[in-house]
């Protein structure tokens, strides 16, 4: 379907000419790979671009099963089936909650440096990613741009699986997505090519936009 990121982005921002110019909009992408997508969508529409960073919060003693997500602002999102399942509760997570939190300051000090973040309230976020699979971080971005005061959320995604999809129209006002096939294997079966993206590149994109 798309060459790579930045194909995507091109193909993605025609179907948002209407904010083109707009004063009020600004564009969000989800680091790391969103990023590259975002940038061609806030370039063609010449509006403001920034960074919304997500960390995910492992189990304890399995950081790689995700009990839950953060992002800049709010609580985070939380799997409460799995943490009952798991008999884990809040609390539990508060250590990893606390170092994923550092992680994530970190991460945006690295992509904003001095920048302080964006001012949201009032404004029209479209919120940007390369694609989603189960759609826990763009839920977790979704809330925290919600929290800061954003008047409308536009989700704009090149593809997406077609079940995570139905669950978060309902947290956004205007979804744009070009792609939901019914088989969805992986976002990046659907890219020729689909490299890592690395914290230079973001900060590039972030520094000539």
């Amino acid at each position: 379907m798309f060459e790579n990121r930045r194909d995507a982005g091109q193909q993605l921002s025609a179907k948002l000419t209407k904010y083109k110019d707009q004063k009020d909009v600004i564009v969000l992408g989800l680091a790391r790979g969103g990023m590259v997508v975002a940038g061609e969508v806030a370039a063609i529409l010449n509006v403001p671009l920034n960074v919304i960073v997500v960390r995910k919060v492992g189990a304890p003693g399995n950081e790689e099963l995700a009990l839950g997500a953060i992002a800049e602002l709010g609580e985070g999102i939380f799997n409460e089936d799995l943490l009952g399942l798991l008999g884990v509760s809040r609390d539990d997570l508060k250590e990893e909650i606390a170092h994923q939190r550092e992680i994530l300051k970190s991460r945006l000090k690295l992509y904003r440096g001095k920048s302080p973040a964006p001012e949201l309230k009032g404004k029209t976020v479209i919120l940007v990613d390369d694609g989603i699979a189960t759609g826990a971080s763009m839920r977790v971005a979704i809330k925290s741009v919600r929290e800061a005061g954003a008047s409308k959320i536009v989700l704009a995604v090149p593809v997406a699986a077609p079940e995570s999809l139905r669950k978060i129209q309902k947290e956004v006002d205007e979804v744009i997505c070009l792609y939901s096939p019914p088989y969805f294997e992986a976002v990046g079966s659907f890219y020729q090519h689909f490299d890592q993206t690395s914290d230079d590149e973001v900060i590039r994109i972030l520094s000539t936009s």
